[in-house]
């Protein structure tokens, strides 16, 4: 028979809905049964977590926004495959990224340990640097389902609301394992004391504070904002890192060029010459362009991108840029 031990840890990791701590702690009762000579005890409980497993991986999480009264929901939900490989930003931010994945894929061994991977993050930067990506390229690598949570349908207007609408969707959290991403995050974590603050909009971020720091499910939780500088200082000691992306380098505008156009130019295009035309562009703007020189190819129906088109596409999208940063 299974040992108290092993019998106080499966009913701890039910509570916790730990499921990935139960199956582990299953294995370590059909692993005590065999030694006791109980072979085909323990064949069938590594059967029964065998197919526990696929049935994990198999089975859809549902989302909450059917038992939402705002018709447009609260979360919108996807499964995204992209990778690191996908994502072109300073090698310091990846190397922060890669620590939260495998943290993630270490969790029953890091909580058998009494200690908890990394899920809490804070993306800080600029617009189109790769924030809202990178919430895609977590769940790709975790193999989790994409919850961005839409701020939008939360905040309302009725006092009390938007409180509960939070806590509908932590509850979520809690229940459905996946990347929960909080885009613009700056609705909810502008400074509690600022003088354009109300109180409904404090109680909602009060809210936030609390239900954030109780968390303790195995979801990996995104918030994102453009304006660090605007965010209450008592949010940073709730997020495990957080990670600032800047504009692309010289090595990286090239590389998201070249990941877009590499089959429309000439082998002897002068890749060199981007990182001066393109500066100040985001990664957002550089693919913005990139499209905009293949579309004006295709409509001209040239053999390939010259760097003159490339150049006027980026000069565009700079013109563009700078009316809305003036």
């Amino acid at each position: 028979m299974a040992s108290s031990t092993h019998i106080k840890a499966l009913m701890q990791s039910h509570i916790d809905k730990d499921d990935d701590r139960f199956l582990s702690v299953a294995l370590q009762v059909a692993a005590h049964e065999a030694r006791n000579g109980h072979g085909k005890l323990a064949q069938e409980l590594k059967k029964l977590v065998e197919k526990a497993k696929k049935n994990s991986t198999n089975n859809l999480p549902v989302s909450i926004a059917n038992s939402v009264k705002d018709s447009s929901g609260l979360l919108s939900t996807s499964h995204p495959k992209l990778r690191f490989t996908d994502l072109i930003v300073a090698p310091a931010v990846i190397e922060q990224l890669e620590r939260l994945v495998k943290e993630q894929k270490h969790l029953t061994t890091l909580k058998n340990h009494g200690l908890s991977p990394r899920r809490k993050l804070l993306l800080a930067g600029k617009p189109g640097t790769g924030k809202t990506f990178t919430a895609s390229v977590l769940a790709g690598e975790l193999n989790f389902p994409l919850f961005e949570v839409r701020l939008d349908a939360v905040i309302t207007k009725y006092l009390g609301e938007s409180s509960a609408k939070l806590r509908q969707i932590f509850d979520t959290i809690r229940e459905v394992r996946g990347v929960y991403f909080f885009d613009e995050f700056d609705a909810l974590g502008s400074h509690r004391g600022s003088s354009n603050d109300v109180g409904e909009a404090r109680r909602i971020l009060n809210s936030f504070l609390q239900m954030i720091e109780q968390d303790d499910s195995n979801s990996v939780i995104v918030c994102a904002t453009n304006h660090i500088e605007a965010l209450d200082h008592a949010l940073f000691r709730r997020f495990d890192d957080v990670i600032r992306y800047q504009l692309p380098s010289e090595d990286e505008i090239i590389r998201l060029f070249r990941t877009r156009l590499h089959p429309y130019v000439a082998k002897n295009f002068s890749w060199k010459k981007l990182p001066s035309i393109a500066k100040g562009l985001s990664n957002a703007e550089i693919t913005l362009a990139a499209n905009d020189s293949i579309k004006e190819m295709l409509i001209h129906d040239r053999r390939s991108i010259t760097i003159g088109m490339l150049q006027q596409a980026i000069e565009e999208r700079k013109d563009i840029s700078q009316h809305f940063t003036e």
